[in-house]
């Protein structure tokens, strides 16, 4: 949880997950789950919430909460790039980044 909450800072003031989670009454890992999706989904051509709603299973008011406590739907375009966008020099983004150290890691790469 410490690398989303480092980014979530960046896009957000006094957001962490474990305090959100509580708030939206799910585990730690389940917003963390929440928060990913969104921000993966907030890219697509669909709705974000009914798309990140599929892939986590989550119902879609708990995510709408989720959005609104993170600072909505510009905050979450911040997030979005984040996971995306340019990061160190592989420029692929957290997520790349992530793929790419288990890529190494399980000697995949």
């Amino acid at each position: 949880m410490g690398l989303l909450d480092g980014l979530l800072a960046q896009v957000t003031e006094n957001v962490d997950v474990k305090n959100l989670a509580a708030k939206v009454g799910l585990t730690p890992e389940q917003v963390e789950s929440a928060i990913t999706a969104l921000g993966q989904a907030h890219a697509a051509p669909t709705d974000t919430v009914a798309t990140a709603a599929e892939t986590t299973g989550l119902p879609t008011d708990i995510l709408q909460q989720i959005v609104g406590h993170i600072g909505g739907e510009g905050a979450l375009a911040q997030f979005a790039t984040l996971l995306d966008g340019p990061l160190g020099t592989a420029g692929k983004g957290v997520l790349g980044e992530l793929e790419g150290l288990a890529a190494n890691f399980f000697g995949k790469k």
